[in-house]
C-alpha cells in the first residue's frame, strides 16, 4: 500500500486567502542612507529600533538587512550603559 499525504482539513473559519495584497519589500534604512557605523549617540534614531517595552525589534520587523542589525544592536546595547536609552520602558 503506498503511502499517502495526509488529508487536509479545511480550515475552520472557511474563508479563502485573499491573493491581491501584496507586501511591500521591506528595505534596510542604515543601507539606503549609505552609513558605515550606527552611532550610538543618536538616541532618536534608535528609538525606532526599540519596542514600548524596551526591548530590541527584529530584522523582520523593521526591514534592517543583517549586517546593520548586529550593529544596531551594539549600538542600543551601548546607549543604554550610557543612560540613552532606557532599559525598560514603565
Amino acid at each position: 500500500m503506498p503511502n499517502k499525504a495526509p488529508f487536509k482539513k479545511p480550515s475552520k473559519t472557511g474563508k479563502k486567502k485573499s491573493f491581491y495584497f501584496r507586501a511591500r519589500k521591506k528595505f534596510c534604512p542604515f543601507c539606503a542612507d549609505r552609513t558605515d557605523d550606527i552611532d550610538y549617540k543618536d538616541a532618536s534614531r534608535l528609538r525606532r529600533f526599540v519596542s514600548d517595552k524596551g526591548k530590541i525589534l527584529p530584522r523582520r520587523a523593521t526591514g534592517v538587512c543583517a549586517k546593520h542589525q548586529r550593529a544596531l544592536a551594539g549600538a542600543i546595547k551601548r546607549a543604554r550603559v550610557m543612560a540613552l536609552l532606557p532599559f525598560v520602558n514603565r
